[in-house]
């Protein structure tokens, strides 16, 4: 088996489940805000149920997938820089594109610990955020998504424009943050 297919696959099964946890998690704690303003006996039931869901995303789903994500991209990165594969990332130095799809993605892990600590919080009884609140938290890891995907497609091509990237990925944002706020217009009415 040639090693460039292997990991590259792995590390694509691997982010892919990680966004689909971080998704699903942060999803959960909307959920779990809105569970925490019903009438008992229904409260308890459903905040211990999303909280034991919470959990088990965040353990099964979230830590493995990070960590096979990281797992991959680094080996992918250190065969290349042995010459082992040709990934071709250091044909022409260390690219800026990569450091900062890096930096991203330790901006990401960082979202990812930030998560623990709020479901920590929840289950402690506190309310970090609102419900509201926790919906826009959830659409940080499609920003995240969208800024990496194009940083690693269009900066390995050596076709990367950081300004058009950034007004890019700003647009983006202004365009859910509005769907967000039209969403929660037409629930409220």
């Amino acid at each position: 088996m040639d090693a460039n297919f292997f990991f590259k696959a792995l590390h694509v099964v691997g982010f892919v489940s990680w966004f689909a946890g971080l998704f699903y998690l942060v999803r959960v704690f909307v959920y779990l805000m809105e569970a925490g303003e019903r009438e008992e006996p229904a409260r308890s039931i459903l905040v211990e149920q999303f909280e034991t869901m919470a959990w088990r995303v965040y353990r099964v789903i979230c830590n493995p997938a990070m960590m096979i994500t990281w797992t991959a991209g680094l080996v992918m990165l250190g065969l290349d820089l042995a010459g082992v594969t040709s990934y071709g990332y250091f044909s022409m130095g260390t690219p800026g594109w990569l450091h900062l799809k890096l930096l991203l993605l330790v901006l990401l892990t960082g979202y990812h610990f930030w998560c623990k600590v709020l479901l920590r919080r929840l289950e402690a009884g506190q309310r970090p955020f609102s419900a509201w609140q926790f919906r826009l938290f959830n659409e940080v890891p499609t920003l995240f998504l969208v800024a990496i995907s194009f940083i690693a497609v269009y900066g390995k091509a050596g076709r990367l424009n950081y300004g058009y990237l950034l007004l890019g990925v700003g647009i983006f944002a202004g365009l859910v943050y509005r769907g967000a706020v039209a969403y929660r217009k037409r629930r409220e009415a």
